[in-house]
């Protein structure tokens, strides 16, 4: 943070306080000093670190974290997933597919994540079922709704030397946003395949 930043944001929170006080009394003051309270704690909680993510692997060898928004099952999708990351038959790499539990407005209010958690599920197993016939071997794993927030809690359990972002070719808004945090912010290698609806 620049050094003129801090006394800047103390005369933010204390004249509009002192202001209170001074023009309408005690009552005024508090009502202020509260809001500026809450205005100060709803920015906090909206905060989110933007520091690197994870950190790089010590053994040596190739370990790849797919990020898949959709099943991949289809035998020619497979393939050229396969082929834009390296993974043949003969590759020696560690793969985890994982996919983000996309949770919709009304199910997280009424705090009903499990068909989005079921769905995750369902699109790992045809994915990891398809990688299976294409001659690579993989581990699944659900994650989170955020898909950066997904990747930086694998990347704790599983050093990834690349990360790669599969989407349908039809990518909203908040996977594009996605992908250029992850671009920005990733240790591992990147990329990024989109493999057409």
């Amino acid at each position: 943070m620049a050094p003129w930043k801090l006394p800047l944001i103390a005369a933010a929170i204390a004249v509009p306080i002192v202001a209170g006080f001074y023009i309408a009394g005690p009552g005024l003051g508090l009502g202020v000093a509260a809001l500026v309270a809450f205005a100060i704690i709803w920015v906090a909680a909206r905060q989110v670190p933007r520091g690197p993510i994870g950190a790089p692997a010590e053994d040596g060898s190739r370990h790849v974290l797919l990020v898949i928004t959709r099943a991949v099952e289809e035998p020619a999708a497979v393939q050229r997933l396969a082929d834009a990351v390296g993974l043949g038959a003969g590759e020696a790499a560690s793969v985890l597919v994982l996919s983000p539990a996309r949770i919709g407005f009304l199910d997280r209010w009424m705090s009903d994540v499990e068909s989005s958690r079921s769905e995750a599920q369902r699109n790992l197993v045809a994915t990891v079922a398809a990688l299976a016939k294409a001659g690579v071997a993989a581990e699944a794993r659900v994650g989170d709704e955020d898909v950066v927030q997904a990747v930086e809690d694998q990347l704790q359990s599983f050093p990834a030397t690349e990360v790669v972002l599969v989407g349908d070719g039809a990518s909203g808004d908040a996977d594009r946003a996605a992908a250029g945090e992850l671009e920005s912010r990733l240790r591992a290698g990147f990329s990024r395949i989109e493999l057409g609806t």
